[in-house]
């Protein structure tokens, strides 16, 4: 290898011995005993700074990388040795061999460090936020799939064998998939960005531009699933869920769901008595929260009516329905029993005059 100078090690050999055979002895025993420097000396001195910080990442880091380093010295070593014992060519073969097998091990060692890092960042989503529990494993597999790459990109180097016509191949492929994978991709991608932006959440109850409402069941790469109070599941694309309009009843800041019910009573009612009654039958039901407290406001004078909102929250949008049934049968009784009457629509029709019978 290029990057190995073996004249000088040469050299530098020369001045314990000039025989080959016995340069190579050296070379592996230098080796071992640099492996093991490293393993017993020092990686635990690194080892022990490392357990004085806060985290557990370096300790993981440099578990890892201890038989990393000690496997490829004794690679290298073997890869140098053989070509000063073996004929050029056979030494040639072998010492790429060796030195493969190295790259191997490093590649190995890098696809454990990306998974490790990961995993650490998707349970630290302030490091990176794209990188979340359920994008985890599209992360992991793309850098697997680099590192891979990249290893069979430098081995073909280490071989001398031409890449141009694989990369050409390899570009042509691509261009090919994208073009036949074109949604996937754009569910894909949408995907990512709806993990990492975070809308909506699973649990959360949410409303489509187009009228669907539901709890959102699970939030994938290529779709996202949601249950509508008709116990039916809807599965939407994620190319469609991140350009949509959404409305998250479950954002803000609680997750408490605020309902508004409009009531209208007969001109002439007493205005107070009305407030009253809602403000009562709204703190008397158990599933309305206290804090925020029920509001009662009058709103405005209609066609035949005097109209009020009653404002109450729940603990969940998944109790609108049935507490807004709750109130408004509650409402109706206490609007019966203290007379107040619920004006409806209804015409009179007034006759001028009848038309005179024909003699």
């Amino acid at each position: 290898m290029d990057w190995l100078n073996e004249n000088q090690l040469v050299d530098l050999l020369n001045i314990f011995s000039e025989n080959p055979f016995y340069q190579a002895i050296i070379i592996v025993l230098s080796s071992l005993l640099l492996a093991r420097l490293f393993n017993n000396v020092i990686s635990k001195l690194i080892l022990k700074i490392a357990d004085k910080t806060k985290t557990h990442l370096d300790n993981q880091i440099i578990h890892i990388s201890r038989p990393t380093v000690s496997n490829s010295i004794i690679l290298i070593a073997l890869g140098l040795a053989s070509k000063l014992t073996f004929p050029d060519e056979s030494g040639q073969f072998t010492s790429t061999v060796l030195y493969t097998l190295a790259l191997l091990v490093w590649s190995l060692f890098f696809m454990r460090l990306s998974r490790i890092v990961l995993v650490h960042s998707s349970r630290n989503t302030h490091n990176l936020p794209l990188v979340t529990s359920q994008t985890l494993p599209l992360f992991q597999n793309l850098s697997a799939l680099i590192i891979s790459g990249l290893a069979i990109y430098i081995i073909f180097i280490l071989w001398n064998i031409d890449m141009t016509a694989w990369l050409a191949s390899a570009g042509i492929v691509g261009i090919a998939v994208g073009f036949a994978a074109k949604d996937t991709l754009a569910n894909l991608f949408s995907g990512v960005l709806i993990l990492a932006d975070a809308p909506y959440k699973i649990g959360d109850y949410v409303v489509l531009d187009t009228g669907e409402r539901g709890m959102v069941t699970h939030i994938g790469i290529r779709s996202t699933r949601m249950l509508t109070r008709a116990d039916v599941e809807l599965t939407i694309p994620n190319s469609i869920m991140g350009n949509t309009k959404i409305i998250n009843e479950s954002g803000g800041p609680y997750k408490k769901f605020r309902i508004q019910i409009r009531v209208g009573v007969a001109y002439g009612s007493d205005i107070d008595q009305v407030k009253q009654i809602l403000f009562d039958v709204a703190l008397a039901e158990t599933t309305v929260c206290a804090d925020p407290p029920p509001r009662v406001r009058f709103r405005s004078f209609g066609n035949s009516s005097l109209d009020l909102d009653l404002l109450c929250w729940v603990e969940d949008p998944s109790l609108r329905g049935q507490v807004i049934d709750i109130l408004l049968t509650t409402i109706y009784k206490e609007f019966n029993k203290q007379n107040i009457e619920i004006p409806y629509t209804k015409q009179d029709l007034y006759i001028k005059e009848f038309p005179k019978e024909k003699l």
